[in-house]
């Protein structure tokens, strides 16, 4: 971990690490350290997963489209688009002052490499589903298609043209997702996997990686190569993964992190008192859940899913666990998404005794007591908050005849056995908006989302969810479709939804630029420091 950072003098500031190496940045260079609560695992943007990992690729690459620092959409390696009259063709023209770090122009073959790239099975790229929408882009992934039938062409250098499979009202904020960023062929071509190195690493947004110490720091630098160099403030980024939240306010408050977005929130009362408007608290489209294994014994009854979620005290979490910084949640899809209705779970209305005595009623129905208990794990990634909600729920389930027992991993670990499909129970996980449109959350339920750790296989919510797609006329025929591919998820039990987020950040007042918003994104292309 880094020990001492940010010592100005005079002449020079000097970032000590604990691995014992220095570094000295340039007089007047401005140092921008941002905590982040886990390590990143690639930064190959094809093969990303986590919320940590997209902060920094949102800084090292730019897509097609992008968001401001208030999640509006704007410009980013395209210049301009427009959509034919039936919503089907998308033409994107390229930036000509488009470039990649070492030089070369960003083309419009490099967005066809890339988006073929993304869909090629041997990728195995986790947000494959993310330009599903395009023609034959599922097939090619799924081994059904040949890479060239994908709808993606390139018109000429500075013209992309993307066909999709039908109208798809959120395609553009799909494109701001890290998985549909442009990578450089040339690179990965001669390096292979060693291409995400610094020093190999060539990309196309405001920063280029300089260093990477795996659990200490990754060090960004301003790309002068970047189109819209000239209105970047932040000369140096670097990125410190400190995953106990306790200690990342410790070194918040000795100056050496300028932000941090996950404030331990058992101490959120005494932290803004300490902190004042630093600490900095509001909706956030995400939501928190436990994955529970329902392709396994004895977790695929539907009955015991439900009575186990039903006993759940959601409003203890929210106030007592997570000090009103979060919500409790009865859907998988958060509100706050305009013109959409969630579909809560029909128990959310009860009083928290009536689901306990309901519960209670399926539990010993299915031979359940606290004489002959149901053994249940939760598995959890390391953080106070994580732990302090298992076990609060292991508190709860107890009296009902549920021996809870928890098992902690560090983030890395914990995701990769998800995505791996590994043996488990329950397992904590969360889901962020990829893009401000219900089905951000509801995809990942699908039989074949690689973000479905549930393993929910479920006929009736695949065509309820393919019903929604085709849609046409009215936006708001679409979302009604989607809400009924809500209630099926929820009522089926395909996830247990226990919170809904809002973001608590920390953010130093020497920063400006760094706007809350709904995404909780923070491009440090956007971002000043004092």
């Amino acid at each position: 971990m880094l020990k001492n950072m940010l010592k100005a003098t005079v002449f020079a500031t000097t970032i000590a690490l604990a691995a014992g190496t220095f570094y000295t940045p340039a007089f007047a260079e401005t140092v921008y350290n941002r905590g982040s609560a886990a390590e990143a695992e690639t930064l190959d943007p094809h093969k990303t997963s986590t919320v940590y990992e997209a902060d920094i690729i949102r800084d090292l690459f730019q897509g097609l489209v992008m968001h401001d620092q208030k999640t509006n959409l704007i410009p980013g390696a395209a210049e301009s688009w427009t959509v034919s009259d039936d919503g089907t063709v998308y033409t994107f023209k390229l930036r000509k002052d488009g470039l990649w770090s070492d030089g070369s122009p960003v083309t419009a073959d490099d967005f066809v490499y890339s988006f073929r790239r993304l869909e090629d099975p041997a990728t195995a790229a986790e947000y494959a589903s993310m330009l599903y929408p395009v023609k034959n882009a599922e097939e090619v992934n799924t081994k059904k298609g040949k890479p060239e039938d994908m709808g993606v062409k390139a018109i000429d250098a500075n013209t992309l043209e993307v066909t999709l499979k039908a109208p798809t009202p959120y395609f553009l904020e799909m494109l701001t997702h890290q998985a549909t960023y442009p990578v450089n062929k040339a690179s990965i071509e001669k390096l292979g996997a060693d291409w995400i190195k610094p020093g190999n690493l060539v990309s196309n947004g405001a920063y280029t990686l300089a260093e990477w110490v795996p659990n200490d720091h990754l060090k960004m630098v301003k790309n002068p190569k970047f189109w819209d160099a000239a209105t970047v403030k932040i000369d140096t980024v670097n990125y410190i993964p400190t995953e106990d939240r306790s200690s990342a306010m410790k070194r918040f408050e000795a100056g050496e992190l300028d932000s941090y977005g996950d404030l331990p929130t058992e101490q959120l009362a005494d932290l803004k008192t300490k902190f004042g408007d630093q600490i900095r608290v509001g909706p956030y489209l995400g939501t928190y859940y436990y994955a529970i294994k329902t392709d396994k014994a004895p977790w695929d009854n539907v009955e015991l899913r439900n009575a186990i979620s039903m006993a759940i005290d959601r409003d203890f979490l929210a106030e007592k666990v997570w000090q009103n910084s979060m919500l409790p949640g009865y859907s998988m899809v958060p509100p706050g998404i305009e013109g959409y209705t969630p579909a809560l779970a029909k128990y959310a209305d009860m009083s928290q005794i009536d689901r306990e005595d309901e519960a209670k009623k399926v539990l010993e129905k299915l031979g359940y007591t606290p004489e002959k208990p149901l053994k249940m794990e939760i598995r959890y990634n390391t953080s106070e908050n994580h732990k302090n909600t298992a076990v609060a729920i292991q508190e709860q389930l107890k009296p009902l005849g549920v021996e809870v027992t928890l098992l902690n991993t560090d983030t890395k670990t914990h995701y990769s056995f998800l995505e791996q499909k590994g043996d488990y129970d329950v397992a904590r996980a969360a889901w962020i908006a990829d893009y401000k449109d219900p089905e951000t959350f509801l995809g990942i339920s699908r039989k074949a989302s690689g973000n479905n750790y549930s393993i929910y296989n479920s006929p009736k919510y695949e065509e309820a969810m393919d019903k929604a797609a085709a849609a046409g006329g009215k936006p708001e025929d679409r979302m009604k479709e989607l809400a009924k591919a809500e209630r099926i998820l929820v009522d089926e039990v395909g996830n247990i939804p226990l919170l809904y987020y809002s973001f608590h950040d920390i953010v130093s007042s020497k920063l400006h630029g760094f706007d809350d918003n709904v995404m909780d994104i923070h491009p440090s292309r956007f971002i000043s420091k004092d």
